[in-house]
Parts: structure tokens; sequence; C-alpha cells
């Protein structure tokens, strides 16, 4: 399982429209994910004042798009890249932060 935090109004646009694209899968190429274990850290350097946030519950296998997990020298980690639009059912949960 691998998470992605995002806005619940971003997650209802992608319900409409049938997947998932955040504004880094056109600038960098892919969509930011985590572990569970670094969903604090991402929370405390990214969205520490962002409000209506959602968690994303992603099951790997589900993905149509390819997934990479790739080294994020800035923080010495490595995270889970999507590198492709998130389909539907491969969000297997969401949750409010």
């Amino acid at each position: 399982m691998i998470y992605h935090v995002t806005t619940n109004a971003a997650w209802q646009m992608a319900k409409d429209t049938g997947s998932y694209e955040h504004n880094s899968l056109e600038k960098e190429g892919f969509i930011h994910n985590c572990s569970r274990e670094q969903l604090a850290g991402v929370l405390e350097r990214y969205y520490k004042y962002e409000a209506d946030l959602l968690l994303l519950h992603i099951e790997e296998s589900l993905l149509e798009a390819e997934l990479k997990y790739e080294l994020a020298p800035s923080v010495n980690e490595t995270f889970p890249h999507i590198f492709g639009p998130i389909n539907i059912n491969a969000v297997v949960k969401t949750e409010a932060l």
C-alpha cells in the first residue's frame, strides 16, 4: 500500500473524470507518493499549513501506470513515484487528514 496526499476538491474532480492527476505529473513526470512511515514527514514538510486534506490509500497491484521507487536526495529516502494518472479503482480507501 502506498499513499498520496491531496485535497477533497481534487479527489472529487478525479472521481468525475475517472482518474487522478497531480500537477507534478506534468512538471516532473510523476506523482509523488509515500509509505505510511514517511507520511508524518511529508505532511510536516509540504502540507503544514494546508486544510481540507485527504489521504488516498493506493493498492500498488491495481495501478495501470508505472510505479518506481526512487531516491529523494533531499531527505535521503526512497519514495514511490507513479508515472501517469492514478486510476480510480487503485484507490481502495480515502482518509480525512
